[in-house]
């Protein structure tokens, strides 16, 4: 049981110096006009540490984020390359990048919420019904 605890945090340790790894790849190495501005929110790394996903948001809309994921598809060789050369491991996960909507997500449901707050409780405009009196 412990064996398992360690190999979890080991995993936790290197997603993270990842995540901090390619942020700074991407805003600052890479010249792709394509990736716009956009920050890592996550990695997670598959149990074995061969392959891991990259969780990136990107402002701007649905064309920007589409754009933005086929630049840092075409620049994963050089990032692995990178991360490689920094991270002094013999070994770098196989890349795969996603939009993390998350925030929009939460964004939207938080201004769905405050919509509803404003209109208030429904307001009885009739009087309920009751029995009919003769």
């Amino acid at each position: 049981m412990p064996e398992h605890r360690a190999r979890d945090i080991h995993r936790s340790r290197v997603a993270e110096t990842l995540r901090e790894e390619i942020a700074t790849i991407i805003e600052g190495e890479l010249s792709d006009p394509r990736i716009g501005s956009t920050h890592v929110t996550q990695v997670a790394l598959e149990p074995g540490g061969k392959s891991g996903h990259v969780y990136v948001a990107v402002v701007g809309g649905f064309e920007e984020e589409e754009a933005t994921l086929e630049g840092l598809r075409a620049a994963k060789g050089y990032i692995r390359a990178e991360l490689l050369e920094r991270m002094g491991t013999r070994h770098i996960p196989d890349l795969a990048f996603h939009i993390d909507r998350q925030e929009k997500m939460a964004a939207r449901v938080d201004e769905l919420l405050t919509r509803s707050k404003k209109r208030g409780p429904k307001s009885e405009s009739a009087p309920p019904p009751g029995p009919s009196e003769e």
